[in-house]
């Protein structure tokens, strides 16, 4: 009886943490798409005129809409769309009355990296972003060959003389560069397949627990006759 009586115990306990991991992902699932479903909304929003004071925390994929020029020089970022392939992200300087900050133009394949691409008097509505693209594996930037592995977004605005200000062009700036406006497609939300995981897990976890209790009680009853 202690037997089975510390096999029911410890079964239960164990069942009980699984489920309780697996509702803790269904909660923060629906935290998740909250979230997700701000930035979207977010994104979306009617464009508004650049701040002068731009903040990370407040204007992170706000809608703005600016007029100036693209000037020339342009920074290759190396990236990779689906059913397309390898290219490059055009990076320039943009210039407005009294401000010159950075254009994400948009995908270029690699064959079209030389290409020239149109520059001077244009309106750009696009989103601010801060991409979060460097790790410890992230290489140095190629400068002899004008190839970088990440948006750095103080190193491109140094390196084009520009404010670390990166506006990401939903609108087109050229016909030969293809924009990439920024979505949520790349912000991570992993916690229904946790959640289903952990189920599982609770789910054999169960199975198992029934099967030694049955187990017990058999070699209980035939210690018994």
């Amino acid at each position: 009886m202690r037997r089975f009586l510390f096999l029911l115990i410890f079964g239960l306990a164990g069942l009980g943490v699984l489920l309780s991991l697996g509702m803790w992902q269904v909660q923060r699932l629906a935290w998740k798409q909250g979230v997700l479903a701000e930035i979207e909304n977010r994104i979306s929003a009617e464009p508004v005129a650049l701040p002068q004071q731009v903040s990370e925390d407040a204007d992170k994929y706000l809608p703005v809409t600016i007029s100036g020029d693209m000037e020339p020089g342009e920074i290759h970022v190396l990236v990779s769309v689906k059913q397309v392939g390898a290219g490059y992200r055009i990076i320039q300087s943009f210039s407005t009355d009294d401000r010159t900050i950075l254009v994400d133009r948009g995908f270029v394949p690699t064959v079209a990296k030389l290409n020239e691409r149109l520059t001077g008097p244009m309106e750009i509505t696009g989103n601010l972003h801060w991409p979060d693209e460097i790790d410890s594996y992230t290489p140095e930037p190629d400068i002899d060959d004008n190839i970088w592995f990440a948006r750095d977004v103080p190193n491109l605005a140094a390196a084009l003389g520009a404010e670390p200000v990166l506006l990401i062009a939903q609108s087109e700036t050229d016909p030969n560069v293809t924009p990439l406006p920024v979505d949520t497609a790349g912000i991570p939300n992993d916690h229904l397949q946790y959640a289903i995981t952990w189920f599982g897990l609770a789910l054999v976890w169960a199975a198992m627990t029934g099967y030694f209790l049955w187990r017990s009680r058999a070699n209980s009853e035939s210690d018994a006759t």
